[in-house]
């Protein structure tokens, strides 16, 4: 099966809102092996509707349509469903019901008729029941192709797809199994990365794709597999990660998605019962922002201390001013004073110190635009490592918050 997803409204188009619904529903009919052809976005225009759904129709067989359908009269979905597929409105006792239930029980006050009119549905639709919202969702079918339109509330969205639509395709519709397998890689480029997997990448069974998701200091290798033989797809990838860990094991730091450098990190120390902490100038406490963005982190991350300026790592990190003077506040030695003093202040098991020039303009060290320093203080030593990131400024932060963890990785996996 090839699904489009579909998102209405002028909102999206004008960067107001993130459409966050499209990659939900991409990802769930993934997992039950639909397989998205398009993902687009038009605007609340009844005949921009309309002719994308002409479009799509016999091309696709699934479209599945978020937004257009709140009481307002600029919500145009419903209407515009009805003049494609040449049908009306009728009142849907089920959904009045439920409406009624909700504005008069929970939000505490008396029906109006656009409320009510919301139960007003295509006669010919298959109703998707939307127990959390006021719109309920709508199946209907054109040639060879199935449109489901949904409301663009994510939560409303979401139940809809887990509740009603999954379900329903499950049920109906014989699909492909398609297996994806992520693995995470951290400390090497792309290009020499393929470089490095090249003969591997090559040998894959016919079946089998390769994709390079890249991003700062990481680059996640997606294997998909799709076919019949669910059984067959799930052994043969894990036979050619097998292949790929002989290959670069030593850059690989975890599995699929949800194992990011930051989870790994913190199951490592939860698995040995350590802490850690961060003094950050350059990075300005995205170091302790990603860290601590973990579930559970409040186990093992003692907490931060960003000392932005020469002299609040002075007065507040007690770095000694002589050190400052004599090596530059851009230096492997100040680095390290940092992570040793913040080891000290919160009495944490690791720590993490940052002090280098993001740029786009120099500040209080004449280092070159891009250099970071990264100390790392452990229970027995303090280790710190020189790098140039270049630019935009962006970039610098990003990399260096990457290489950070990286480090911390590395050296806490020896002890674990």
């Amino acid at each position: 099966m090839k699904a489009n997803i579909v998102t209405i409204g002028d909102e999206i188009l004008i960067g107001q809102i993130v459409d966050t619904n499209s990659g939900f529903i991409a990802k769930s009919l993934d997992k039950i092996g639909v397989q998205i052809h398009e993902m687009i976005s038009i605007s609340d225009d009844k005949q921009h509707i309309l002719d994308t759904f002409s479009n799509l129709q016999d091309k696709v067989d699934l479209v599945i349509i978020t937004g257009g359908l709140g009481p307002t009269k600029d919500d145009i979905t419903k209407k515009t469903f009805c003049e494609y597929f040449d049908d009306k409105l009728v009142e849907n006792k089920e959904v009045l019901n439920h409406v009624t239930q909700l504005i008069e029980n929970y939000f505490k006050r008396p029906i109006t008729q656009l409320n009510k009119d919301q139960a007003l549905i295509p006669s010919k639709c298959e109703v998707l029941f939307n127990k959390y919202g006021t719109a309920p969702g709508m199946w209907m079918q054109k040639g060879n192709t199935i449109f489901i339109s949904l409301p663009g509330v994510p939560f409303e969205m979401k139940n809809l797809i887990e509740s009603e639509v999954i379900p329903r395709i499950v049920e109906r519709f014989k699909r492909p199994y398609i297996v994806h397998k992520t693995i995470l890689t951290y400390g090497v480029g792309e290009s020499l990365l393929a470089e490095q997997i090249e003969n591997w990448e090559n040998s894959l069974p016919s079946f089998i794709k390769l994709a390079y998701l890249p991003s700062p200091e990481r680059v996640r290798l997606r294997l998909t597999a799709k076919g019949d033989d669910e059984i067959l797809l799930r052994k043969t990838l894990d036979e050619e990660t097998i292949k790929l860990s002989s290959l670069i094991g030593d850059v690989i730091v975890g599995f699929e998605e949800e194992e990011t450098l930051e989870v790994i990190l913190g199951k490592h120390l939860k698995e040995k019962n350590k802490t850690i902490a961060t003094a950050e100038s350059c990075t300005g406490g995205k170091i302790a922002q990603v860290i601590s963005s973990v579930a559970g982190a409040s186990s093992y991350f003692k907490g931060s201390v960003v000392t932005y300026s020469t002299q609040s790592k002075i007065d507040v990190l007690k770095v000694s001013p002589q050190i400052i003077n004599e090596h530059s506040v851009v230096s492997a030695e100040v680095a390290i004073e940092m992570a040793k003093q913040v080891k000290f202040i919160f009495q944490s098991d690791y720590a993490l110190a940052t002090t280098g020039n993001a740029g786009p303009s120099k500040g209080d060290s004449d280092a070159d635009l891009g250099t970071v320093f990264i100390a790392l203080a452990t229970p027995n030593s303090v280790i710190v490592e020189e790098f140039n990131f270049g630019q935009p400024r962006e970039k610098v932060i990003d990399r260096a918050v990457n290489k950070a963890l990286e480090i911390a990785r590395k050296e806490i996996l020896k002890n674990v």
